[in-house]
């Protein structure tokens, strides 16, 4: 995936756990583990508010872009 989900960096920068955040955002562990793990296929314009408001952050802190690199078609 060419989305990057910078939560893990995040977390250990403000010293929180995925439990403390879960509860200040109001979503559950699996959720959030799903967005952590980069595994979510989407989010939510207000989840992604509520997580940049609990962690003092923006948008760009929490997601990165790295292009995909194209694969050959093989003949």
């Amino acid at each position: 995936m060419a989305v990057l989900v910078k939560l893990d960096d995040l977390l250990h920068a403000r010293r929180m756990t995925l439990s403390e955040l879960a509860d200040k955002v109001d979503i559950t562990l699996a959720n959030l583990s799903i967005l952590k793990t980069g595994k979510a296929k989407a989010i939510r314009f207000s989840t992604l508010d509520a997580i940049c408001t609990a962690l003092e952050c923006q948008p760009g802190d929490l997601l990165g872009h790295e292009p995909s690199i194209p694969q050959e078609d093989e003949e």
